[in-house]
C-alpha cells in the first residue's frame, strides 16, 4: 500500500524543520526521513517492551524526537 504524501506542516513546524536541517546541514527531506525513520524506530522499540501499551505510545513524536536527540 503506497504511504500518502505528508501535505501539511504547520508553519512552526516547517521553520523548526529548516533551522534543524540548516544545523545538521541536510537537506529537508533527508531529515525529515532521517526524523521518521528515528521515531518509528523509537516507538516500536517501545511497544515490543514487555507491558508497554498505548499509554506509552501516545507520548509525542516531538517528545521521542527530544529524547533520541534529535528535536530542539
Amino acid at each position: 500500500m503506497p504511504l500518502p504524501h505528508l501535505l501539511h506542516l504547520t508553519r512552526d513546524q516547517s521553520l523548526r524543520l529548516e533551522h534543524l536541517a540548516e544545523r545538521c546541514d541536510l537537506p529537508v527531506n533527508e531529515l525529515l526521513n532521517r526524523l521518521v525513520g528515528e521515531g518509528i524506530a523509537n516507538l516500536e522499540s517501545e511497544l515490543m517492551v514487555e507491558g508497554a501499551g498505548l499509554r506509552k505510545a501516545e507520548r509525542s513524536i516531538d517528545q521521542l524526537l527530544r529524547e533520541s536527540g534529535l528535536g530542539i
